[in-house]
């Protein structure tokens, strides 16, 4: 395995149907490139304690879904459907925390994004959430005793804060940035905001690595 030359930090909510969008294009362009990418999730509660959670039945998020989502569903290939409920996210962040300590992340944060998106299930629940993590191979009675406290708590601020300084309001919201070679600075990081499109990314990448990425290919794996 090669060392990563791309980074890609993403700031995402278990609850904004974009986010979930989003990460059919990420996993293309991390398939094309392989072990030159590294892909570094953070958490972004659009909706933390106390701002009021969204009306699961209103007109707005219903003609938002009619207009925006459903019609990007189609053309990533994914089944949604918008949820009887608009829980939090604090501790499904939090459980998938939990899942990386294991090396269970990638497949507990799909899998929550899955429960809410397509199943309807109400992810602010910890019982829910315990039903989740035990199906992707993690002890719950171990995560039960976190959630219940507030163990994780400060990882989730912490991706907060710290979006909060890059001036970040709305999620999916996407860094890429490289490592410098040798004694040169590395160029400036490159933000894409929004559930942004393939080609976002490859522009992006060629401001970064303008003599071709990874360093050394011959051409671009996108098509």
């Amino acid at each position: 395995m090669t060392s990563p030359t791309l980074y890609l930090d993403v700031w995402s909510d278990y609850v904004c149907p974009f986010c979930y969008l989003e990460l059919p294009v990420i996993d293309q362009f991390q398939n094309a490139y392989g072990d030159a990418v590294e892909v570094r999730w953070h958490a972004f509660e659009l909706r933390p304690e106390p701002t009021p959670p969204l009306e699961p039945d209103s007109d707005l998020l219903q003609q938002s879904w009619d207009s925006s989502v459903y019609p990007m569903a189609i053309d990533r290939g994914l089944l949604m459907r918008l949820p009887p409920v608009q829980p939090r996210s604090r501790k499904a962040f939090e459980t998938a925390f939990f899942a990386r300590e294991s090396g269970r992340f990638d497949v507990v944060h799909r899998a929550i994004f899955k429960a809410f998106f397509e199943d309807g299930i109400d992810i602010g629940d910890t019982d829910a959430l315990l039903d989740i993590a035990a199906t992707c191979g993690i002890d719950p009675e171990s995560l039960e005793e976190v959630l219940l406290g507030d163990e994780l708590t400060d990882a989730v601020i912490e991706d907060e804060e710290f979006a909060q300084k890059l001036g970040v309001t709305g999620v999916p919201f996407v860094v890429l940035s490289r490592d410098g070679v040798g004694d040169q600075e590395p160029p400036p990081p490159i933000a894409l905001r929004g559930a942004a499109p393939i080609e976002h990314f490859q522009a992006a990448v060629e401001r970064l690595f303008p003599d071709g990425f990874p360093p050394g290919a011959s051409g671009a794996n996108l098509p």
